[in-house]
């Protein structure tokens, strides 16, 4: 910090979203308070340089790192401020942005901006997964093939990601998978998917785990069974409304650590991002462990 200003990094993504970033630095430069921050804009050019950016940040004893991107963009930048005392903040720049829906940060850069000039920070659990943090959710099943279908898609957005639920959902088999919950219980089920949920929805508003909290120490795990194709409509329903919990094919149990044993190493979700780990997954809590810039 010189001259009492504080130091912002700007990490952009340029690819995430459906929205060109063009336009980003003269945003910045019209409505960031600069009475109270020095501030320097990086593009990312590849996936995992903004982890290596954050990183540097830290050393460099940066005040705050702006993720200006989607909910993968936002995993690589956490992950290199987990454990710090470096603030996040976010610019959203995704297709689904659901860190940001939930934190209710407003969705256009102009907002975004604005909050940050404010600067209310408070600090937030966030989940580690066979090593990899997680801010938002990890998954397996369907929702991870989703992601990782999704991943190559040229075009983003919900219609893009609505076009693959719809077009892979009747053929797909549910998958076996076990269960221990904080070391207690064991549930065996065949599952469609199962989501650890840190924060309360994958994006576009679609809440798989309404009572999720960001700072209670415990993620929301979310098992869910396959509905008929006839029951999707109400499903889906459920899911926008906030009240998908009440469905008979979903149940929800807090833990602070959870491990899944799968009979297949497949995808996983990682902030909607497709990853392949272990075949065995083990996640935990990590609590209060990032501060971020929220209302």
């Amino acid at each position: 910090m010189q001259n009492g200003k504080k130091n912002i990094l700007f990490i952009v993504n340029p690819v995430s979203g459906i929205g060109s970033k063009d336009s980003f630095p003269h945003l910045v430069e019209k409505i960031l308070d600069k009475s109270k921050f020095d501030y320097q804009i990086i593009y990312t050019k590849k996936a995992g340089h903004a982890i290596k950016l954050s990183e540097k940040a830290v050393k460099q004893a940066v005040d705050i790192v702006v993720a200006v991107g989607g909910d993968g963009t936002i995993n690589e930048v956490a992950g290199g401020l987990i454990g710090t005392d470096v603030i996040l903040g976010l610019v959203p720049g995704g297709s689904g942005n659901g860190l940001a829906r939930h934190l209710n940060i407003p969705l256009h850069a102009e907002g975004a901006l604005k909050l940050i000039n404010s600067c209310h920070v408070s600090k937030i659990d966030t989940g580690i997964i066979n090593g990899r943090p997680f801010v938002s959710l990890a998954g397996v099943g369907f929702d991870a093939l989703v992601a990782k279908i999704f991943a190559k898609e040229p075009h983003r957005g919900f219609l893009t990601y609505f076009r693959i639920v719809a077009g892979r959902y009747q053929h797909y088999k549910p998958k076996h998978y076990s269960v221990v919950i904080d070391n207690r219980e064991k549930i065996h089920k065949e599952a469609l998917f199962i989501t650890l949920a840190n924060s309360n929805q994958f994006g576009y508003n679609t809440t798989i785990a309404p009572n999720a909290k960001l700072n209670d120490g415990m993620m929301d795990v979310c098992i869910v069974e396959k509905p008929t194709i006839f029951e999707m409509p109400l499903i889906i329903n459920l899911l926008f409304l906030k009240m998908i919990h009440h469905s008979k094919y979903v149940n929800i149990y807090k833990a602070k650590e959870v491990k899944v044993f799968r009979d297949k190493n497949r995808t996983v979700n990682i902030d909607g991002e497709p990853m392949k780990l272990a075949k065995n997954l083990e996640a935990k809590v990590n609590p209060l462990s990032l501060n971020i810039i929220i209302p």
